[in-house]
């Protein structure tokens, strides 16, 4: 059904079902004289107390039913533990271990309270006999072995009784704490706590948590609620796709570990929509791309919970042609303009959980087309155009989350090609820049170089090459960003409208820059926008 995908949990625990040969009343039944079904009226080896086997009989025949309802109630919550529960593959099993001791421990509590109910019945028979005559126990001394054996079927009776009205009343209170749908069990894995199930689904790859959402309607919940992706971000577990548009309203998603392509819906917008600038954010689980209508700025919030586009979500100071960056569930834009073209020196911070923006402190200086980063837990805007004459500005900005405060950096911009009068500034891309393992690292695209930034000395300095095959269009058309403890770099050859888009990708920690090639894909356009999810 899952196409080979492994999926969550086998069942780790044999069955508590006991053979028959070991059944308690299995004795009693045995000396019985039981013909077509049908109990004699009486036995012929007792003739002074011909009432006393009937009564025998009939309790061992109650221990007899009730001993069948509980076996079947076990055989029951056996055939739960078995449904939809495929084989595990070796990548989730080591996560699944940890469990198996708090289950341990559940089963050796439930044994030893066995233990003392027994020993509790076995007290109050000596009890019984304590009470007894000396007289009687004379007289009717087989009698009172019989007896005896009577009340031990009772009492054992009544513990299973115990037992099973206890085992109903946990799985009623199972069902209510997590009601729902009445095809799904109460608990997302069998005989695991929720935070326990939680913890191990958090360490499945979220590649598996379309076929995971399909098999009922608990994981389904879990998943599209972010429940999970936040357990995950705050035991540092994350995975990281890559997401970038090469056609106008078209999105793409590459997950590096399955290696596969995957496409989002398709964007539903009109024609000033699709024919303005945008500029693109991944933050949290949501994707958000920037653009404009006809008359306002518009926000377009691809959902990772539920694989959709919606849109009207608007900012405290709608905004293009900005700096952005994401740290978790926040991010932060800073600059650009307005839908009066004015360059803009505000800031603003987007919460993906509560959805809601918050205005931060201005910035020393107004800037559009900038880059921005987080680095060290701090927020950095880089180059950019400021200024009514449109001026290169070589100098970045901090800011700290804790103070609330900007600080200007000189020449932390990493430069631009030499270009003639007759070029505009506006005709190059904004700074190239990423960073892994909190190092600032930028794409030199026209010396094909990839340089790294010293923060003692604050200035740039080259490690070495670019992949050969990543071309560009003054920098448009190539995407540098961050992809965990990776570098990856998007774009490709194109010739007369035909070309490739190819993935390379080097790890900084490992030494100098070799890229190796993650995919390829042909492609007649270049990259417009570009982001990396990690969640």
């Amino acid at each position: 059904m899952l196409d080979g995908c492994s999926c969550i949990v086998p069942r780790l625990f044999s069955s508590t079902c006991q053979a028959e040969n070991d059944w308690s009343y299995m004795k009693c039944l045995l000396d019985l004289d039981i013909k077509n079904g049908k109990r004699p009226m009486e036995i012929d080896d007792v003739e002074d107390e011909p009432q006393q086997p009937r009564k025998c009989t009939k309790k061992m025949d109650s221990c007899h039913r009730e001993e069948m309802t509980q076996i079947s109630f076990q055989r029951q919550s056996i055939k739960v533990e078995d449904s939809v529960v495929p084989p595990v593959d070796q990548e989730t099993i080591w996560s699944l271990s940890t469990c198996q001791g708090v289950v341990g421990e559940e089963r050796a509590l439930n044994n030893g309270l066995s233990s003392k109910q027994e020993q509790e019945a076995d007290g109050d028979l000596m009890d019984f006999g304590d009470h007894q005559s000396e007289k009687q126990q004379q007289d009717h001394l087989e009698d009172s072995s019989d007896f005896g054996v009577q009340l031990s079927d009772e009492d054992q009776l009544q513990h299973d009784e115990n037992l099973l009205n206890l085992s109903v009343q946990q799985s009623e209170g199972q069902q209510q704490n997590h009601s729902g749908d009445s095809s799904d069990s109460g608990s997302l894995l069998p005989r695991m706590n929720r935070d326990i199930s939680i913890a191990c689904l958090s360490r499945c790859s979220r590649s598996d948590y379309g076929y995971l959402a399909s098999l009922n309607r608990s994981f389904r919940n879990i998943i599209r609620s972010g429940e999970l992706y936040q357990w995950r971000r705050l035991n540092g577990i994350m995975e990281h796709w890559i997401y970038f548009s090469c056609a106008l309203l078209e999105w793409e998603a590459y997950d590096p570990i399955r290696q596969r392509w995957m496409h989002l819906p398709r964007m539903a917008s009109n024609d000033c929509f699709m024919c303005s600038d945008k500029e693109s954010l991944a933050v949290g689980t949501e994707l958000l791309v920037f653009g404009r209508e006809l008359r306002s700025h518009v926000i377009y919030r691809y959902s990772l919970l539920t694989n959709s586009w919606t849109s009207g979500m608007r900012m405290n100071a709608p905004r293009c042609l900005f700096g952005s960056a994401s740290l978790g569930e926040v991010a932060i834009l800073a600059g650009g303009c307005d839908s009066e073209g004015h360059i803009l020196h505000s800031a603003e911070l987007y919460n993906s959980e509560t959805q809601t923006w918050e205005t931060l402190p201005s910035m020393k200086k107004p800037r559009k087309m900038c880059s921005g980063v987080f680095m060290d837990g701090k927020f950095y805007v880089i180059g950019g155009i400021g200024g009514s004459d449109s001026k290169l500005l070589t100098c970045g900005e901090e800011y700290n989350l804790q103070t609330r405060t900007w600080t200007e950096i000189p020449n932390m911009s990493p430069g631009r090609s030499s270009r003639g009068p007759e070029m505009p500034a506006t005709a190059e891309a904004p700074p190239l820049v990423a960073v892994v393992n909190d190092e600032l690292y930028a794409a030199d695209y026209a010396d094909m170089e990839v340089k790294k930034y010293d923060k003692e000395r604050k200035s740039w300095h080259s490690i070495g090459r670019l992949p050969e095959r990543a071309v560009s269009m003054n920098g448009w058309g190539l995407a540098f960003r961050a992809c965990g403890d990776k570098l990856v770099v998007i774009g490709g050859p194109r010739t007369h409208g035909e070309g490739f888009i190819e993935l390379n990708s080097w790890v900084p920690s490992e030494g100098p820059p070799q890229w190796d090639l993650l995919a390829r894909k042909r492609s007649g356009n270049f990259v417009y926008n570009c982001a990396v999810m990690g969640c």
